[in-house]
């Protein structure tokens, strides 16, 4: 699937092709959320295909640790990131909020 192949468009009275950008759902706590030490090289891709077995869902973790870079697939190596477990609400709160 290609990176941009939901992205919404909305077309303009010239033609022109207006994208729309996505908002992300804020994402709580859960006693059931990992907390993982990162190393030297690991990337947000990796981490969501390790424990969703989807490396698509790596926006979850980045968001979810929001003290970390948002424009980076790294996050900073030797710090505490929490990996959200419920992905399924996480996942229908984002449909939710950019339909």
């Amino acid at each position: 699937m290609g990176r941009y192949t939901n992205i919404k468009v909305k077309l303009t009275s010239d033609n022109k092709r207006l994208y729309r950008t996505n908002s992300y759902p804020e994402i709580k706590r859960s006693d059931q959320d990992l907390y993982v030490i990162t190393q030297n090289g690991d990337r947000y891709d990796v981490l969501a295909d390790q424990y969703y077995k989807d490396s698509t869902l790596w926006w979850v973790i980045s968001t979810a640790n929001h003290g970390t870079d948002q424009s980076s697939y790294y996050p900073p190596s030797g710090v505490q990131i929490r990996i959200p477990a419920n992905v399924s609400g996480v996942l229908k709160n984002y449909q939710k909020i950019n339909e």
